[in-house]
C-alpha cells in the first residue's frame, strides 16, 4: 500500500470492513444466499465480480464526460452486460461444469446493485485510477463475505472444502464422523446463508459500536 495515498488506500480497505457492500450497505444479498453452498462457486463468483466491477468502473470513468445523462443507465447496463458475457464465455470454455452450477447467477451480475451503484455513485464522478481502486475494493469486500459464507456452509453442510473431504468419510465413518458427528444438511439451504451473513453482521457490529444504527 506504500504506493497509494491514504485516500486511495481507503477506497480498497473500507469496503473490506466498515463499509462492506453486503454487511453494511446490504447490497448483493441475493447471490450471497444462492451460490455459497460450495466454496468453489463462491470464489469463482467473487473473481467474476472483481473483474466486472474493476474493469467496468474504469470504462465508465473514461466515458463519463461523453455519456448523455438521460441514457447513462442504459450505457452502464451495456458496459456491464458486455463484461458479464465475457466472464460467462470464459467459464463455459474453461470451467463448464462450474458454469452450469452458477447458471443464471453469472448473468444476474448485470443487475447486481453493488456494480450499478459504484458506476453511478463513483465512476461517473472520478478518474479511471481511483475508479479502478473503488471497483476492486468493493468487489473484494463482496467477495470476502461470499467466501466466508461459502466456507462455513460447505464445511458444516457437506464436510468438504473445495470438494475435498476434510472431516473424514461420512459413509465409512472415519475422522470426525467416527465420533458420531453428522453433516448439517440445513447449511446447504439458502436460509442458512442468511443466518451466516447475519452472524457476520453481528460480529462486525459487536467489534465496532459505531456501525450500530440508532432507532
Amino acid at each position: 500500500m506504500g504506493l497509494l495515498s491514504k485516500k486511495d488506500q481507503k477506497l480498497i480497505l473500507d469496503p473490506l470492513a466498515d463499509d462492506n457492500p453486503i454487511t453494511i450497505q446490504v447490497l448483493g444479498i441475493c447471490s450471497a444466499l444462492a451460490i455459497t453452498a460450495q466454496l468453489k462457486a463462491s470464489i469463482v463468483m467473487s473473481i467474476s465480480v472483481i473483474f466486472v466491477l474493476g474493469v467496468g468502473n474504469v470504462v465508465i470513468s473514461l466515458m463519463r464526460n461523453i455519456i448523455p445523462s438521460k441514457i447513462r443507465i442504459i450505457v452502464q447496463l451495456v458496459v456491464v452486460a458486455t463484461l458479464v458475457i465475457i466472464v460467462d464465455q470464459v467459464l463455459k470454455a474453461y470451467a463448464y461444469s462450474l458454469s452450469k452450477e452458477l447458471s443464471v447467477f453469472v448473468g444476474l451480475i448485470i443487475t447486481n446493485c453493488i456494480i450499478m451503484g459504484r458506476f453511478e455513485a463513483f465512476a461517473l464522478g472520478n478518474g479511471p485510477w481511483r475508479s479502478f481502486l473503488d471497483g476492486i475494493g468493493n468487489a473484494l469486500g463482496y467477495g470476502v463475505i461470499l467466501i466466508i459464507v461459502g466456507f462455513f456452509r460447505e464445511l458444516f453442510g457437506s464436510g468438504t472444502l473445495l470438494g475435498f473431504k476434510v472431516l473424514g468419510d461420512p459413509i465409512e465413518k472415519t475422522g470426525l464422523y467416527a465420533t458420531g458427528y453428522e453433516n448439517n444438511g440445513f447449511m446447504l439451504l439458502s436460509p442458512m446463508a442468511l443466518i451466516v451473513v447475519g452472524l457476520i453482521i453481528w460480529v462486525q457490529r459487536s467489534r465496532n459500536k459505531a456501525l450500530i444504527e440508532e432507532n
